[in-house]
C-alpha cells in the first residue's frame, strides 16, 4: 500500500497512522514535520508544481516499499499558507520489522527534502522571504544514495 497527497487541508496524523496499523506488519514508524515559529516566523506558504511534486513523492514512496519491502508507506505534505505549530509533513513506513521501518521512514523524509519540488516562503512581521535550500538537507539524502 502506498498513499501519496499533497493537500491545503490539515493532517490527520492518528487516522493516517491507524491506516498503517491495518497491514500487519509488526512495526511502523513515522515522523512528523511541524512549521517552525523561531525568529518571529508568522506564516509559512508552500507553493509547488502539482504534477512533478506528487510523481516525485510517488517515486519516492515506491523507492522505499522495494527496497525495505514495506507492507506500505504514507508521504503527505501540505502546501498553501500555514502558522507555526501546524503539521506540514507526515511520513510513514510500515515493515516486519522496527530497523527497515526506521530506515524507511528517515529515507522518505531525508529524500523529500531534495528531491520535491516545493518552493517555501517565511513572514515575519510584513517581511517576506522566498528561502534556498539548505546544505544540510543534501547532506542528509546523499547518505541514501
Amino acid at each position: 500500500m502506498i498513499r501519496v497527497v499533497v493537500s491545503k487541508m490539515p493532517l490527520d496524523v492518528a487516522a493516517e497512522t491507524a491506516a498503517l496499523h491495518g497491514l500487519g506488519g509488526g512495526a511502523v514508524a513515522t515522523f512528523t514535520g511541524l512549521v517552525r515559529g523561531d525568529d518571529g516566523v508568522g506564516e509559512l506558504l508552500l507553493e509547488h508544481y502539482p504534477g512533478a511534486t506528487k510523481a516525485a513523492l510517488e517515486k519516492l514512496a515506491a523507492e522505499a516499499v522495494a527496497r525495505w519491502e514495506l507492507a506500505g508507506a504514507i508521504v503527505i505534505h501540505r502546501v498553501g499558507a500555514m502558522k507555526p505549530g501546524e503539521p506540514i509533513v507526515f511520513v510513514a513506513a510500515c515493515a516486519a520489522h522496527r530497523a527497515p521501518a526506521l530506515e524507511a521512514c528517515g529515507f522518505l523524509i531525508d529524500r523529500l527534502k531534495t528531491d520535491a519540488p516545493f518552493w517555501k516562503r517565511e513572514t515575519r512581521g510584513e517581511e517576506a522571504t522566498w528561502l534556498g535550500e539548505r546544505a544540510g538537507d543534501h547532506e542528509a539524502a546523499e547518505r541514501w544514495r
